[in-house]
């Protein structure tokens, strides 16, 4: 399998059909009965029955082709997909001694907890999930369970309707896509616009019409690992790209950027992380103030070539299914055409049945090593701090003094401590994502040898400076 779970590959499903369908102008037609050629039977092996299962699936076709347009988020709940997992709390388990000490009676603030027949119960009208028992017990006999998605939400933005299935609150979700990835049943979902990608490609007429431009974020390089990032390049401009450009030239124009910036204000949080920049948004408002004015990477080179090519179209291919929150922004929106994750890019080759393996390889070489290593947590700060050096403003005017968050968990302790004035730090670095973006939730693969792979690919860079990589473009 080419993916980490069976949710990701029944996912890929959908999208190479409608992928398909749509490069052969048979859409309206063929999918009349796509679930059924995707679904064959005669017996379920997913859900109760075979008819679920292609309902379900009908679903995924659906938001294989945008979702639904009345929901303005691009995290959507796929209700007839949801199990209704168990409803989530604090339970007493089997290990329960009956001892004489009752100690999570004694902790329990709401009495909450009696003993019947020397065993502790729990009323669940008075427990308000405190926790207090659960540390109390000393046979970890209490346990709190909760269900993945909302595990998996850091801002709280999925909670249980009254059918007990899944909801999004859209006033807090910063589509991370988190629970997209963490969800066991794929009930929870990111829309595609791979219909408007091969729209774009179509209409350019071959690049007559128009040029349409990919530009692959740098944890690229942590995703086909059957085939080169020189013959991935190859892959696009099979699919018709006219032209193939890296996101981390973009990553070092806002490096040199945010420098500046942020010797000029003495404290920035970092603006290349669409989801960490909507969380300040909507958790720390009183923190929006300090967000750095850059343009993320994704919008400083689609800026940059729009510039160089008026009337081209650029698609963003990335892990980010925040990304595709960001293309919305009235400052991106006329930059960037169309969002992909590497799903969908994986989706598009073999619908068109290209082999990257087989294909010569093509340069990708504009980005410095600093440019390439945004992708990690981390990659932002060493790049800022070079960054600093490269535009001449010396230790005496400002000193970096670097805070990197690997994940919404340890940007609220720094925004908390920041909103505060209790933070050491003069500059946050914020990834909503484990490990950064190469743990987006639109990658195909997910794992510890992804932060490797972008450091060899770092290394791998011709530009050896921030200043030398964007010195030919007179930034």
């Amino acid at each position: 399998m080419v993916f980490d779970t069976q949710v990701q590959e029944l996912k890929y499903q959908a999208l190479k059909e409608v992928a398909t369908l749509a490069w052969q102008d048979n859409l309206a037609r063929g999918l009349l009965g796509s679930a059924a050629r995707l679904i064959p039977g005669p017996q379920p092996t997913m859900r109760c029955c075979i008819y679920k299962e292609r309902a379900i699936m009908e679903e995924r076709l659906r938001m294989a082709m945008g979702g639904d347009p009345e929901n303005d988020n691009v995290i959507e709940v796929i209700d007839i997909a949801c199990d209704e997992c168990p409803v989530a709390g604090i339970r007493v388990t089997e290990s329960c001694r009956g001892c004489i000490a009752h100690r999570c009676m004694n902790a329990c603030p709401k009495g909450a907890i009696s003993i019947v027949n020397h065993r502790a119960v729990i009323d669940q009208e008075k427990c308000i999930e405190c926790g207090r028992c659960v540390s109390a017990c000393p046979y970890s006999a209490i346990v709190k369970s909760s269900r993945p998605c909302e595990n998996a939400c850091k801002v709280g933005a999925i909670h249980m309707d009254e059918n007990k299935k899944a909801s999004i609150d859209n006033q807090k979700c910063i589509a991370c896509g988190a629970c997209v990835y963490q969800c066991p049943f794929g009930a929870i979902s990111d829309k595609s616009f791979i219909l408007d990608c091969i729209d774009l490609i179509q209409k350019s007429e071959n690049n007559q019409k128009y040029q349409v431009f990919a530009i692959v974020a740098p944890s690229i390089s942590s995703q086909f690992h059957h085939a080169t990032v020189e013959q991935v390049v190859s892959g696009l401009k099979a699919l018709g790209f006219f032209n193939v450009v890296e996101v981390a030239l973009g990553a070092d124009m806002v490096a040199w950027r945010e420098a500046q910036e942020l010797a000029e204000k003495k404290f920035l949080t970092s603006s290349c992380c669409p989801a960490f920049v909507d969380y300040i948004r909507k958790s720390f408002p009183d923190m929006a103030q300090h967000i750095s004015h850059n343009l993320s990477p994704m919008g400083e080179i689609a800026k940059y070539i729009k510039r160089i090519h008026p009337g081209c179209k650029v698609v963003f291919i990335g892990p980010c299914t925040a990304k595709k929150a960001e293309r919305k922004q009235e400052r991106v929106k006329d930059l960037v055409d169309c969002v992909l994750t590497f799903e969908e890019l994986q989706a598009l080759f073999d619908s068109k049945e290209i082999d990257l393996a087989s294909l010569p390889g093509e340069a990708l070489d504009n980005a410095s090593y600093f440019g390439r290593v945004f992708a990690r947590s981390g990659g932002l700060a060493v790049a800022v701090e070079e960054a600093l050096k490269e535009c001449g403003i010396s230790p005496d005017e400002f000193t970096l003094n670097a805070i990197s968050c690997n994940g919404i968990t340890e940007c609220k302790a720094a925004l908390l401590r920041a909103s505060k004035n209790v933070l050491p730090n003069n500059f946050i670095e914020g990834m909503a994502c484990e490990s950064g973006c190469i743990g987006g939730a639109g990658c195909i693969t997910h794992g510890p040898k992804s932060k490797a792979d972008v450091d060899k690919y770092g290394h791998e860079a011709m530009e050896k400076t921030i200043k030398d990589a964007i010195e030919i473009l007179n930034f």
